[in-house]
């Protein structure tokens, strides 16, 4: 047995700013991917998987009273006992969704009367769809938006207008001919852990002045670069996703590893890439956005660099 694949995610903009209601675009990723298999001659990593799907299996039985998503549980209590685990790629703690493309593997295979990619994606079904995955992956999480998974099962770039208004996005065609921008990831060799980046930012909330200014820096400048993306402007980008950089820089500290700082810094001053966290930060991957890959490149020899998409 070997289910459909589902892949990895990167939430371009938005992280931290759609819990306040800032835009969001969220792509699929396809380098990692993970589907469900049964082996004959599961190893350490399948095994313990199969342990974490039983566990997860019981939390999905807990959350069926609550009368939003319906599981044929007999099928997969089943497959649960015949060995069944995730087979993934997708690295965990880095911020490219790796719990949101287990929970729509496990929806796409198990729910009943489920929402299909192929019907009409009316907004309703979409923020259906989200809430039911965001309960799903509440597992994991603590508390989750659900729009990792969304993008997962539906395998399509999403726009995050606000909490209650989502719709897939078509983005512009990647550049061929000359290629030279680019957003990339940076692998800062960390795991990071969700929760408790999440939690310094709650607490974060707490203060007025961090509050004014997410809402009057970081939400303006996510909301612009999500604008100039979606309409190709890539010189409005690069001058609002400096300011994202340095705003990112400022405030969120605790959530860009120490290491990195310095690094962060001189991508503002030399302009040769800017970056911004993926995800909740704390380690994983970086995002950066470069006008001049090569020179981003020389400049961050000593990292890992992979390209997302091409300007």
């Amino acid at each position: 047995m070997k289910g459909p694949l589902f892949y990895s995610k990167i939430l371009l903009f938005g992280e931290y700013g759609i819990i306040k209601d800032s835009k969001g675009l969220s792509i699929p990723y396809n380098f990692f991917k993970g589907a469900l298999k049964v082996s004959e001659t599961p190893d350490q990593q399948a095994v313990q998987s199969n342990i974490n799907l039983r566990n997860f299996a019981s939390y999905l039985e807990e959350i069926q009273d609550q009368g939003i998503v319906k599981f044929d549980f007999e099928m997969l209590n089943k497959d649960i006992d015949s060995g069944m685990y995730f087979d993934s790629s997708i690295p965990q703690g880095y911020g490219v969704g790796s719990s949101g493309a287990l929970v729509a593997a496990i929806y796409d295979k198990y729910a009943d009367d489920k929402i299909t990619v192929l019907e009409n994606l009316t907004r309703d079904k979409l923020l259906k769809l989200k809430e039911i995955f965001g309960l799903m992956e509440s597992f994991f999480h603590g508390k989750s938006s659900g729009l990792d998974p969304l993008n997962s099962y539906l395998s399509l770039p999403i726009l995050i207008n606000s909490q209650d208004n989502i719709e897939p996005a078509g983005i512009p065609s990647q550049s061929t001919d000359h290629k030279k921008g680019a957003v990339f990831l940076l692998d800062s060799g960390i795991v990071g852990e969700t929760a408790p980046m999440v939690n310094i930012f709650m607490e974060s909330m707490k203060k007025e002045g961090f509050r004014n200014m997410l809402k009057n820096q970081f939400v303006k400048y996510t909301d612009a670069c999500v604008e100039d993306f979606l309409k190709g402007d890539v010189k409005s980008l690069f001058f609002n996703m400096k300011e994202l950089s340095h705003v990112v820089f400022d405030n969120f500290k605790p959530m860009i590893p120490k290491q990195f700082h310095n690094l962060w810094r001189k991508g503002i001053e030399t302009n040769d890439y800017y970056l911004k966290l993926c995800g909740s930060g704390g380690g994983g991957y970086i995002l950066g956005f470069t006008q001049d890959f090569d020179k981003a490149q020389a400049s961050l020899k000593d990292y890992k660099l992979e390209v997302v998409y091409n300007f």
